[in-house]
């Protein structure tokens, strides 16, 4: 950090607190000539965008993903606060990804995965609307699968 007196470009932290607005207020002092500054460090949030199946892109609301996951979890086993820990588990991988756009297909994949092993009826009825099954056929093909997976775990595996 440059000295706004001198211009001497290193200087030492003398105090450092939070600040109310989400930010870090820092004294510092320059190592050449002692003047005492202030400077703030702030988080920088890039905003993620969701790129809708129609090509429209909006802003990311983990708000509109939890209401989703509360729909199809209704009169399930599955409690608000799991919802809201598997939406936080989601947005944090979508934010550490420093992608600024992702396809909405992503994170319904991401959220099928996370109920997959939560519940499974929450899992199909989620992947009935994010799929958007059109028929019975689509449905069953999608519960079978699920069968399929079930059973290939609970097979001991045999060493021959």
């Amino acid at each position: 950090m440059k000295c706004p007196v001198c211009g001497y470009d290193d200087s030492r932290v003398v105090d450092s607190r939070p600040t109310e607005n989400a930010s870090i207020r820092r004294r510092r002092e320059c190592l050449a000539c002692k003047h005492r500054f202030t400077t703030y460090e702030f988080v920088e949030q890039v905003p993620l965008f969701v790129i809708k199946k129609d090509g429209s892109k909006e802003v990311f609301d983990r708000q509109k993903l939890l209401a989703g996951l509360i729909k199809s979890c209704y009169k399930r086993p599955v409690t608000a606060e799991q919802l809201e820990e598997l939406t936080k588990e989601i947005e944090a991988e979508l934010i550490n990804s420093l992608k600024t756009e992702v396809p909405s297909k992503e994170i319904g994949t991401m959220a099928m995965e996370r109920l997959r092993e939560l519940d499974e009826v929450s899992y199909v009825r989620f992947a009935s609307v994010y799929r958007e099954f059109k028929d019975i056929e689509t449905f069953l093909a999608a519960i079978e699968q699920l069968q399929h997976k079930k059973t290939r775990k609970k097979k001991p595996k045999t060493s021959e």
